[in-house]
């Protein structure tokens, strides 16, 4: 993988051949993986993703006016649209995650004129390492560094979840944007997607390593899926509120509350409830794991994350099992599970450094042994959140 600095010579001179003169920001911001803390987001819960060291560069210019010109290095494509009339493109989409922050920051009354944009990113695509998130945020910082204007953290993270709703027609939870803003080199990011409040909190990236492995597979089922657990957590809070008043998602239910009120749910939507409510209580107990430096301990809980989301969420499937269980036979792998939605992708695992060279080893001749399937391994490190790069 290229270096930073290397990625910012080449996308400013690449910059200069399309338009003609030099840019005058180059923003950058990371893709994201969620340690723990599953399908908890849409039920106001609680997150612990990191950023990673993939991401997307933008190099930009001010344009007097209202015209914006777009230029990928990745797909070799140019589109370009005007601020005065934003709509989607349906050919090339890619850009829509653009057009989307442009029409929500001037919705939101933030000056903004037109620009030259050129976009380069190397988180993978289709791995479910949020590159929509980290293009979003990208642009919206671009357009903060050539406009003046000042956004929080939180805010900025509103504007680009606001964009992907409306532009990229993806109804998605605030992690993904939120991290890609807020994350931190050798920390993850707690988030209470309720109230977005956030904490820091330690993953020290000279002892342990994250490694997500992409099983190369994505079922049909993963939509549709996806939209019936959220229809069955509306449904266990929608039964619930007549015992415990009050409650508007399954972030305000209690292991107490299902052992008393459990029965009174049908079996399938008790079964949805009783993992949200426990993998809440593991984010918890894993930002205090890694508070104590109990590496171990945020691995069980890693573990467990995954046993629950295959069998009372049910969202894994073979492959997912198979990632994960060879991943387990690896001594010095703390914890594996599934992550993001389920029905295929990736799952991540805690790696002991010096169980590296035998996880990159095992792993995938194990997966490739049972499904024929060679995966794709991404080593990951915690780093920082969006920035503008320094000249240099």
């Amino acid at each position: 993988m290229s270096t930073p600095g290397a990625r910012r010579a080449s996308i400013k001179e690449k910059f200069a051949k399309v338009y003609g003169r030099e840019p005058h920001v180059v923003s950058r911001a990371p893709g994201r993986v969620n340690l723990i803390g599953e399908h908890t987001d849409y039920n106001e819960g609680y997150v612990l993703p990191i950023a990673i060291d993939y991401d997307v560069l933008i190099a930009a210019a001010q344009v007097p006016g209202p015209d914006v010109r777009l230029y990928s290095l990745d797909f070799d494509s140019s589109s370009s649209f005007r601020l005065d009339n934003i709509a989607c493109d349906m050919e090339n989409k890619w850009t829509n995650y653009v057009r989307g922050v442009a029409a929500i920051l001037q919705q939101r009354r933030k000056n903004i004129c037109g620009a030259d944009i050129a976009i380069q990113g190397n988180v993978p695509l289709g791995a479910g390492l949020s590159s929509s998130a980290a293009l979003e945020v990208a642009t919206a910082m671009a357009f903060q560094a050539l406009y003046g204007f000042e956004l929080s953290g939180p805010e900025m993270a509103l504007v680009c979840q606001a964009a992907e709703h409306a532009f990229a027609g993806v109804k998605c939870g605030i992690m993904d944007q939120f991290v890609s803003r807020l994350g931190a080199e050798d920390h993850a990011l707690f988030v209470d997607c309720r109230t977005l409040e956030y904490e820091l909190v330690p993953l020290p990236s000279q002892k342990i390593r994250v490694i997500v492995t992409n099983t190369m597979v994505k079922h049909e089922l993963g939509d549709s899926g996806y939209n019936t657990r959220r229809a069955e957590c509306d449904e266990a809070v929608s039964i619930l509120k007549h015992r415990i008043p009050g409650i508007t998602a399954l972030r305000d239910v209690t292991r107490t509350d299902l052992t008393q009120y459990g029965d009174e749910l049908p079996e399938v939507v008790l079964k949805r409830a009783e993992h949200v409510v426990a993998e809440n209580t593991r984010v918890l107990e894993s930002v205090d794991a890694l508070n104590r430096n109990q590496i171990e301990h945020f691995g069980e809980l890693i573990n467990q994350s995954h046993d629950s989301l295959r069998d009372l969420y049910e969202v894994s499937c073979e492959e997912l099992d198979i990632l994960v269980d060879a991943a387990r036979q690896v001594p010095g792998v703390y914890g594996t599970r599934m992550t993001g939605g389920g029905f295929g992708g990736c799952t991540v695992s805690l790696v002991a450094e010096d169980a590296l060279d035998e996880f990159l080893e095992r792993v995938p001749a194990d997966y490739k042994s049972r499904t024929g399937i060679t995966p794709e391994i991404y080593i990951c490190t915690p780093k920082a959140g969006a920035e503008i790069l320094p000249e240099g």
